[in-house]
């Protein structure tokens, strides 16, 4: 049964919403691709903080008209998947790219990030960059750096004056 212009309406100002509120957008076609695993994926991204919907391509196009850069949404094909990170940038890019990995029917298309088209070859680069957890980490260790040497320095000088003061016992 078709959709009236008032659904229609109601989807296209849903979809704007989402789009605003989301960091980073992936676009994919999925088509070819079983419900099940569309379902996994809609499970592990629900579990990262981003989400998986299908759009049609003339609302997909309605919605993002006022994003800058090329628009991409013209170069899809039947409907469009898109998986819409809320948390941080990374996480669904990376969930999508494995995901294409082991899904030949399932191929990413470009993105949105910052309010601007990305091509699909910078999905493949946002998705290999570490996720925000790791960088912390990386940043901790970083800084711990230098006070775990400092400890390592101050605490060889009375190891090592013990070492002398048992080298002068044995002698004697």
């Amino acid at each position: 049964m078709p959709k009236t212009k008032e659904q229609k309406k109601q989807i296209l100002d849903n979809l704007q919403e989402k789009l605003a509120s989301s960091k980073a957008v992936v676009f994919s076609s999925d088509s070819g691709v079983t419900v099940q695993s569309v379902a996994a994926l809609r499970k592990e991204l629900r579990n990262s903080g981003a989400e998986y919907l299908v759009a049609k391509k003339t609302l997909l196009r309605m919605a993002t008209k006022d994003v800058s850069g090329d628009s991409q949404v013209e170069n899809l094909r039947g409907s469009v998947g898109l998986v819409l990170s809320y948390d941080d940038e990374i996480s669904g890019a990376k969930i999508a790219n494995k995901f294409a990995k082991t899904n030949e029917a399932f191929v990413l298309s470009g993105g949105i990030l910052e309010g601007a088209f990305i091509l699909p070859d910078m999905v493949q680069k946002l998705a290999t960059l570490p996720t925000k957890d790791q960088l912390l980490a990386k940043l901790v260790g970083t800084l711990n750096s230098p006070i775990s040497g400092m400890v390592g320095v101050l605490s060889g000088v009375p190891r090592s004056f013990v070492a002398v003061l048992s080298a002068i016992k044995e002698k004697k």
